[in-house]
C-alpha cells in the first residue's frame, strides 16, 4: 500500500500526518515542511483514515477528544514498542516522570533507554509522549519543542481539571 502524507495547521504549528488506508504511521510537528508531491497533496487521493485522523486532532485541540480511536503503526524495536504502549496508557490530563515510565516497564535502570524511546515516537499527541516529565516535576525533553509540550499539557490540564496552567 502506498503511503500518503498531508498537513494539518494545528493551533501550535504545522503537523505532518502520514499513513495508508489501514493505519496512521506518523503525526509530527513540522517546522520546516518539505513540499509534498502533487499526487499526495491532492485531497481526492488522501485516504479516509488520514482525514479521520485530522478530524480527531481538531476535536482534541478544541477540547472535545481525550482518547484517539485510530489504528497506528510505527516501526521500532520491541523495547520502543513497549514504551509507546505505556505512553498510550497515561491518562489525559495526567503526567508521569521518566523514572515512573521505566518502573512501569519493569526496571528503573532503563530510564535513559525509556527516555530515548519516548523521543523516537513519531505519532505525537495520539501516543502522548508529551505527558512524560522530569522526576522533579520539571518540563524536559520534547521533539516538538518544550513550548509545545507546555502548551499541550496546559490544554489537557485546563480541560480535565479546569486549571489554567500546569507549568
Amino acid at each position: 500500500m502506498p503511503d500518503f502524507t498531508t498537513y494539518y495547521q494545528s493551533p501550535i504549528g504545522l503537523m505532518r500526518v502520514s499513513g495508508t488506508d489501514s493505519f496512521i504511521s506518523e503525526m509530527i510537528f513540522e517546522d520546516s515542511p518539505q513540499q509534498p508531491s502533487v499526487e499526495r497533496s491532492d485531497p481526492a487521493e488522501i485516504p479516509e483514515l488520514i482525514i479521520h485522523a485530522i478530524e480527531q486532532l481538531i476535536q482534541y485541540f478544541h477540547g472535545g477528544r481525550r482518547i484517539f480511536d485510530l489504528p497506528i503503526n510505527q516501526q521500532g524495536t520491541d523495547f520502543q514498542q513497549k514504551v509507546w504502549h505505556q505512553l498510550v496508557n497515561i491518562p489525559y490530563g495526567k503526567t508521569i516522570s521518566y523514572l515512573e515510565l521505566s518502573r512501569r516497564l519493569g526496571d528503573p535502570k532503563t530510564i535513559r533507554a525509556a527516555a530515548s524511546a519516548n523521543g523516537k515516537n513519531n505519532i505525537c499527541i495520539v501516543v502522548p509522549c508529551h505527558r512524560v516529565i522530569g522526576s522533579k516535576n520539571d518540563l524536559v525533553g520534547y521533539g516538538g519543542g518544550l513550548w509545545r509540550k507546555k502548551w499541550l499539557l496546559g490544554l489537557e490540564n485546563k480541560i480535565a481539571h479546569g486549571v489554567q496552567t500546569l507549568f
